[in-house]
């Protein structure tokens, strides 16, 4: 019988808070728009079923808060009581073989256009500079996006009354918490970015005005289900959606600074790398400053493999790492990693279809192959 596989960083128990967590490996949120009509479908029990074990943390892709978040086909969101009630029953499977799931809560801003806006209305953003046209992950179609309208400065509670809706719908619906999606060019990171905010009132010129959105989110939604259950997820180094920063540093450093007084769960930070295909890019570790800054606990993503995990981990760098493509492709992820075995490869044309199996549920298990 051959020996067990030695214990690795990533695969050593962790307390997030009042959760006991038996590994680091976390499942990142993914968009997989596969929720027709924005209400979760049951086909999404089998595949976070399938990526669930014990002790484990996952987050759910981003859910939309209001009407007027949607930017993508077949997005979820949590706003309406058909959609509390649609995530119930996932919960419950995460739950029962005994996962800890929180959920991700988005307003996309302007990366959207007036086909997923009610009433064929402009976007929501910081300002009114508008998106450019973008090739679509599969290379060949392109995302075309309305010119936003910028928010008026009475408005933004509104905005951050959803949010806080949204956190207790979350709640609701059995969710452990809520990470508050502040990344990747959606709304939050328009206010935050001085590539897009061009504002003149409280929410734009300085870094503390640019961040002041960003922190009333968090404020509303700690106050509404408590600092334990809330997390946010940031990447000051990103441009996503033509949205960067010109001192991504001064604002990373800046943000985790100023969460610490708030006492949430956790930060989820993206590396400033990414992997294209099986090129990988190594990270010089830009979060490291953040990662100390910070009292919470502090997550990382951004292209890791198994090898940097545990490094991260090993290094105190982080105290979990979320993985995304590999998580998606590999449903026993952490098996894999304990055993050191073979990863599935994915396929980057299934990421966003609406079929309820291909490339969703069909991906094959170690002892599937075997």
């Amino acid at each position: 019988m051959a020996a067990e596989a030695p214990t690795i960083p990533l695969l050593t128990p962790y307390k997030l808070g009042k959760f006991n967590l038996s590994h680091r490996v976390v499942l990142a949120p993914m968009g997989r728009q596969r929720s027709y009509g924005n209400v979760p479908q049951p086909h999404a029990i089998l595949y976070y079923s399938q990526r669930t074990t014990k002790g484990g943390l996952l987050i759910a892709e981003a859910l939309g808060i209001s009407d007027t978040a949607q930017g993508f086909s077949d997005t979820p969101g949590i706003w309406t009581k058909e959609q509390v009630e649609a995530w119930k029953p996932i919960v419950d499977v995460v739950h029962a073989k005994g996962g800890v799931f929180f959920c991700q809560i988005l307003h996309v801003g302007r990366v959207s256009n007036q086909g997923f806006q009610p009433n064929g209305q402009a976007p929501l953003s910081a300002s009114d500079k508008p998106l450019t046209p973008q090739i679509q992950s599969n290379g060949i179609d392109v995302a075309d996006f309305t010119p936003p309208r910028r928010l008026r400065t009475e408005e933004i509670p509104q905005i951050v009354n959803d949010f806080r809706l949204a956190a207790r719908n979350a709640i609701e619906a059995g969710f452990d918490g809520v990470e508050i999606h502040g990344a990747h060019g959606f709304l939050i990171d328009q206010f935050m970015k001085d590539q897009v905010n061009d504002r003149t009132d409280h929410y734009g010129g300085s870094l503390e005005n640019r961040c002041r959105f960003a922190l009333e989110i968090v404020e509303a939604v700690t106050n509404e289900i408590g600092a334990d259950r809330v997390g946010i997820r940031l990447s000051p180094f990103a441009d996503y959606m033509q949205c960067g920063d010109s001192n991504p540093k001064d604002l990373g450093l800046y943000m985790v600074e100023s969460l610490n007084k708030y006492g949430i769960l956790y930060c989820h930070m993206v590396e400033p790398r990414m992997k294209t295909g099986e090129e990988k890019c190594e990270s010089p570790h830009s979060l490291v400053p953040m990662r100390k800054a910070f009292k919470g606990n502090f997550i990382v993503a951004g292209g890791y493999d198994r090898e940097d995990g545990n490094k991260a981990i090993a290094e105190n760098h982080a105290d979990l790492v979320a993985y995304g493509r590999h998580f998606l492709a590999n449903p026993d992820l952490p098996k894999r990693f304990k055993l050191n075995a073979p990863l599935n490869k994915y396929n980057r044309e299934t990421f966003y279809t609406s079929d309820p199996v291909l490339g969703y549920t069909d991906y094959p298990f170690l002892e599937d192959i075997a």
